[in-house]
């Protein structure tokens, strides 16, 4: 080889751009973790997100992983052996707030749809949970979140209550009469009644314990963030571009469809998200990091002795990043 054609590779080698490890990776293989076995309707928009060709139009190839619970799917994270997972904040909260764990929220879920529901039928109150078997997804987990909300108003604690780790099979327990009481989703409560041929007994909800309230955080650690900062963008973006197209009526059949992965008939899924559509179950258009209801969950988490004494709550600003969900928005709107 000449002198002058060996300089010219050596020009166009250092000319070239370079890529970091992630973008390298075409797609960017990731995988994230869901809640629940079967997966609750809250994961619904990774599964949508997938099936529909989003993570795909981001140049992400995404394996979708159900935990019991979404506590155990975020310790996963903190173990790297997932790179996202969509956990309970109330579990986060604590995780960061009692052991700063290297975890940073970057997508919410602000509106949560739990039930204390009662299979005993009418007249059955807070009160009568004291010392009785009640079904929630794990110790730690966001149906136990939710119980110790439940059980406040009344003066229980959940130390008062026995508690069943069932993940997501809380219903079906219940219908087989193996437990009385527990901590349901909206899509529960017609399963329940067909099945048990009566009616179940709502015993309260999250929003009438707690109006501000926050149910979901997606989370990575801030190390991943730093290393492959984009790839989690164009996940965000994707999962924005799921809510969107689940929020589209004309859209409903074909959701209903790709959510009997929760085990779900294709009827009563399409009844159920009516519900949750209803009350921006997944948000499209904002990020699901409002200040006010975190700063609310965090709180809620000291007064209920989530968070031990002494350690410092988190911060706002240490528990979210609210630029990757900025970032994704502006990409997410490019997309279709």
């Amino acid at each position: 080889m000449t002198k002058a054609a060996t300089a010219l590779l050596a020009f166009l080698f250092l000319a070239a751009p370079v890529r970091d490890a992630a973008s390298a990776d075409a797609p960017g293989k990731m995988t994230i973790a869901v809640p629940g076995i079967p997966p609750v309707f809250s994961g619904l928009y990774v599964y949508v997100a997938k099936e529909e060709g989003f993570f795909k139009e981001h140049g992400l190839d995404v394996e979708v992983r159900p935990f019991d619970s979404g506590a155990s799917a975020a310790q996963a994270v903190v173990a790297g052996n997932v790179d996202l997972s969509l956990s309970p904040t109330a579990a986060i909260v604590r995780m960061v707030s009692n052991a700063g764990v290297d975890l940073v929220g970057i997508y919410g879920q602000e509106h949560p749809d739990w039930l204390l529901a009662s299979a005993e039928g009418t007249g059955s109150k807070c009160q009568d949970l004291k010392d009785q078997a009640v079904g929630v997804d794990s110790v730690g987990g966001a149906r136990a979140a939710a119980l110790a909300q439940f059980l406040r108003p009344c003066g229980l604690k959940v130390e008062q209550v026995k508690l069943v780790s069932l993940s997501s099979n809380v219903g079906a327990a219940m219908i087989a009469g193996q437990i009385k009481f527990g901590v349901l989703h909206t899509d529960d409560v017609p399963v329940l009644e067909e099945q048990m041929k009566r009616k179940l007994t709502v015993v309260s909800s999250i929003r009438d314990v707690d109006p501000q309230s926050h149910y979901n955080l997606l989370v990575a650690t801030r190390k991943s963030l730093q290393t492959r900062r984009d790839a989690y963008v164009r996940a965000v973006a994707s999962l924005m571009q799921a809510a969107r197209y689940i929020a589209d009526p004309k859209n409903a059949d074909r959701v209903a469809k790709i959510a009997t992965v929760t085990g779900r008939t294709e009827k009563v899924a399409k009844e159920a998200l009516r519900t949750f559509v209803q009350i921006d179950f997944w948000q499209g258009r904002g990020d699901g990091l409002t200040r006010a209801n975190l700063e609310k969950a965090v709180k809620t988490e000291q007064d209920l002795g989530g968070i031990k004494p002494g350690k410092e709550p988190v911060a706002y600003e240490r528990l979210v990043d609210r630029s990757i969900s900025r970032d994704a928005s502006a990409l997410a709107g490019k997309g279709r």
